[in-house]
């Protein structure tokens, strides 16, 4: 940055803080903790897209473009590299950049929200009138895809590595997560919104009407996050004490060489509790996106239309976006006495049990099946939203063991980040039998043991 920004910069500071202060003592007034609300404002902006793109992107490409499953396969592998690329990326980018909307969190929030909210909207507006097989629904979904995924990488890995750099204080991260529990559970109940509103995308129309209203919403909340959020090295920036503290404590990254990065991300890949961590997230992943992208077609497949009247279904998938948070937000208490190791441990026993029993009852049993694919879908998301505590301890922990002042916390989050979410879908076509299904979550839920249990053990 050239001195003339560098001055410009800080000129707009003193106005920037004292407006900041007083946004904090008015919102204290309410009780509402201002970094909180700033940091959860992009978790209900994303909540409330990546609800509705998951949960109806398989359904509407197939059953609506038509598209042929040799095309959707092509588009899926695609789509599996590019993911397995940008997270590394965007991670490199946003730590080892000097343009600010790419170094700093807050920025990439800001400038970032625009094109997420943009990308949401290109998988629901038909590029023409699509035949059975047309070999443009294929680059429609493609494109959508990767574009989607590219911006919710480049926002989301900013916030995550806001949570850890916001504080270091294990209650103020619960209550981060707090914030974001209830924020999420506002957003995910677009998902039950836009199923009442276009009859699960029968109104086609409508359910456009609705997406569109949902990206303006979602943008305004990311914009919220860039304007109004502050990292806990942002604010050393504005104090007097910045001006003694060493370049290592500042929001940018400091200048370092490709020799130094290398070491760094080497030290962060080869410690056991990350290696760990990944093992069991890329599990998890896994589960998320199987029930999240493909429950409203199994159930489709597995209950007749009969059996279940549609409003029955509407609640149904709504409450499994829905209930996850509040599952979270009521396990506050315990996240504090127990803590979040044994709440998680406690969810895959309760997943691995579900699924022997459903097997063992079979699939004619239509409302147990329903409340286990709703079940399975609440706990699944229940505990993944817990993952950023490990996470950020992790962080910590690498700032302490290697005596850092300064970590890539954006290249350690996009590590983190598995492309097991591609190989659910790679596999939900051959799933579409009970059998198979149940087998599926159950092996799924069996593999988590190893992990969970080695972490930070």
């Amino acid at each position: 940055m050239s001195s003339r920004a560098r001055t410009h910069d800080t000129s707009g500071k003193p106005a920037r803080g004292s407006r900041r202060a007083g946004r904090m003592k008015a919102l204290s007034r309410f009780g509402v903790h201002p970094d909180a609300l700033a940091y959860s404002m992009t978790t209900l902006g994303a909540g409330m897209m990546n609800s509705i793109f998951s949960f109806y992107y398989v359904k509407l490409f197939l059953n609506k473009y038509k598209i042929s499953e040799a095309a959707f396969h092509q588009s899926q592998v695609i789509y599996m590299i590019w993911n397995a690329v940008n997270d590394p990326l965007f991670g490199y980018l946003q730590d080892n950049s000097s343009v600010p909307c790419c170094s700093r969190r807050r920025l990439a929030i800001l400038y970032g929200a625009p094109f997420y909210a943009l990308s949401f909207l290109l998988a629901w507006f038909p590029w023409r009138a699509y035949a059975a097989g047309d070999w443009l629904s294929g680059v429609h979904l493609l494109v959508a895809l990767c574009a989607f995924d590219g911006m919710l990488t480049f926002v989301l890995l900013s916030q995550c590595a806001l949570f850890a750099e916001m504080s270091s204080e294990h209650h103020s991260r619960l209550k981060l997560i707090k914030y974001s529990q209830v924020a999420s559970l506002v957003g995910s109940s677009s998902v039950l919104v836009c199923g009442l509103a276009s009859g699960n995308m029968d109104d086609f129309p409508a359910f456009q009407a609705v997406t569109v209203l949902v990206a303006l919403l979602a943008c305004g909340c990311m914009l919220y996050t860039g304007l109004h959020s502050q990292s806990r090295y942002e604010a050393r920036q504005g104090s007097k004490a910045e001006q003694e503290a060493p370049q290592g404590s500042s929001s940018s990254p400091p200048g370092l060489s490709l020799t130094s990065i290398c070491s760094m991300t080497w030290q962060i890949l080869t410690q056991r509790d990350f290696q760990r961590f990944v093992t069991m997230n890329f599990f998890q992943v896994f589960m998320v996106a199987f029930c999240n992208n493909f429950t409203m077609i199994f159930t489709e497949h597995l209950v007749p239309r009969d059996a279940l009247p549609p409003l029955a279904k509407s609640l149904m998938y709504g409450a499994g976006f829905i209930c996850p948070q509040m599952v979270v937000l009521g396990s506050q208490r315990l996240l504090r006495t127990v803590g979040y190791y044994r709440l998680i441990l406690l969810t895959f026993y309760l997943e691995v049990g579900a699924a022997g029993v459903m097997l063992l009852l079979g699939p004619q049993h239509y409302y147990i099946l329903a409340l286990f694919l709703t079940t399975n879908m609440v706990l699944v998301q229940a505990a993944f939203s817990l993952f950023n505590l490990p996470l950020a301890d992790i962080i910590d922990a690498d700032l302490q063991s290697n005596k850092r002042r300064w970590t890539l916390q954006s290249t350690l989050l996009a590590a983190s980040r598995p492309t097991s979410h591609l190989l659910s879908t790679a596999l939900f076509l051959s799933a579409l039998s009970f059998p198979l299904l149940l087998s599926l979550f159950l092996l799924t839920s069996l593999l988590f043991f190893p992990s969970i249990c080695l972490l930070f053990f």
